[in-house]
């Protein structure tokens, strides 16, 4: 899957995203989440590391993000564009499968993903991702809307 430049152009510009999981009981768990993106013939993937920060609990494989994907792996990204000047707002959402991918995986994405995630982001540069899970969605569907491409369907 590859992405439209615009979509790839909002996806590369946006500091965050709100990682989007399903608790037991179906409710909707929103976590606000760094991330990283990688696109291939294979299709679109996002990393999202479970960094250092304090956490709630001390095994990040506890957190209740990690548990909500381990039993219900379909998950959503969030991405947008937020302006006083409505006409630049802008939202992609990319739906998918989710799972952890652990330090040594075998083909050596984990390491790929910790790489990419430490060149978007210098905070990352200091962390000891390379011993810490790795989240990752295998984008199945992409949703979007933009003020200027809305604009421009408009009779």
């Amino acid at each position: 899957m590859r992405l439209p430049e615009e979509r790839r152009a909002l996806l590369d510009s946006a500091r965050r995203a709100v990682l989007a999981t399903t608790r037991a009981d179906g409710s909707p768990r929103l976590v606000p989440c760094a991330y990283a993106v990688t696109e291939s013939d294979a299709g679109l993937v996002v990393y999202s590391a479970l960094d250092e920060k304090p956490k709630s609990v001390a095994d990040p494989r506890d957190l209740g993000r990690v548990q909500d994907i381990a039993k219900r792996p379909r998950a959503s990204v969030l991405v947008d564009r937020w302006s006083e000047d409505w006409s630049q707002l802008a939202w992609l959402r990319l739906d998918g499968r989710a799972k952890l991918i652990e330090p040594g995986e075998r083909g050596g994405e984990h390491a790929q993903a910790v790489a990419l995630l430490r060149r978007r982001y210098a905070q990352y540069r200091d962390q000891r991702l390379e011993n810490r899970p790795v989240l990752r969605l295998e984008v199945s569907r992409v949703v979007g809307w933009t003020a200027a491409s809305a604009h421009e369907r408009e009779p």
